[in-house]
């Protein structure tokens, strides 16, 4: 029990910084080592409790650069994915699950790290960001994950460090705080996981105050080296874990 407690607190520590410094990340840095600790039926809330924890934190150094309608769609979308993934969630294979979202992450930010020249998407508009909301939404409800595809998608779309993590920031807390609501409504909110919770919240919220003062030492271009360095490492330590 105590090395389990360990692997809690770590994974809140790391999480929490990756959340404070790129505005999302909890569930891809923490979920593999929590994930070692405790099932996926817990391991998966927690997630969502320290997300919302970590985001509330540090939103308020940040409000100025949220854009409500750049960001609506992928809310609107977010929220209407929720409930599926609180569905999914008991019956979803968890190797599977993280095999196919390690390879996702892995090919994006390789690509894109190795890649001279920006590739950006102008096409779609607000349809298609919604959609990417959407499918965030599924993966925030199954295991706290709503950050990756709009992560990947604000890249993609060519925004600025902070229009990125003015969508980051706004989305991640705003769908994960329904998927709070979601998986507490559907019996997931147990003494167990707030005898979890106490143990990771001290490492969560150092993690948050000090990855919010390193994001404020980056300028556009290494903001954006580091979320797809983030993004690389989760995905490699998601794959790693899938496959052990």
């Amino acid at each position: 029990m105590f090395d389990s407690y360990i692997l809690i607190a770590t994974g809140a520590l790391v999480g929490g910084f990756v959340t404070g410094l790129a505005g999302f990340g909890t569930g891809l840095t923490a979920l593999p080592f929590w994930l070692h600790a405790v099932p996926p039926v817990l391991a998966g809330p927690l997630v969502v409790v320290c997300s919302v924890i970590a985001q509330a934190q540090t939103l308020p150094a940040i409000w100025h650069a949220v854009d409500a309608k750049r960001v609506l769609p992928f809310i609107v979308g977010g929220l209407l994915g929720v409930p599926v993934g609180t569905l999914l969630l008991p019956h979803v294979s968890v190797t599977a699950f993280k095999m196919g979202v390690a390879i996702l992450l892995v090919v994006y930010s390789g690509f894109f790290l190795l890649r001279r020249v920006p590739l950006h998407i102008h096409h779609g508009g607000r349809v298609a960001d919604g959609f990417v909301g959407l499918c965030g939404g599924v993966l925030g409800g199954v295991a706290g994950l709503s950050g990756p595809l709009p992560t990947i998608w604000a890249g993609l779309r060519g925004w600025g460090k902070d229009a990125k993590r003015g969508v980051f920031q706004a989305f991640n807390l705003t769908v994960l705080t329904f998927a709070l609501v979601s998986q507490a409504l559907a019996g997931l909110m147990t003494a167990e996981l707030g005898r979890l919770v106490l143990v990771a919240l001290p490492g969560t919220l150092i993690g948050a105050y000090l990855g919010r003062r390193a994001y404020g030492r980056l300028d556009n271009a290494r903001f954006e080296r580091v979320v797809l360095v983030v993004l690389l490492i989760a995905g490699v330590a998601l794959l790693l874990s899938a496959l052990g």
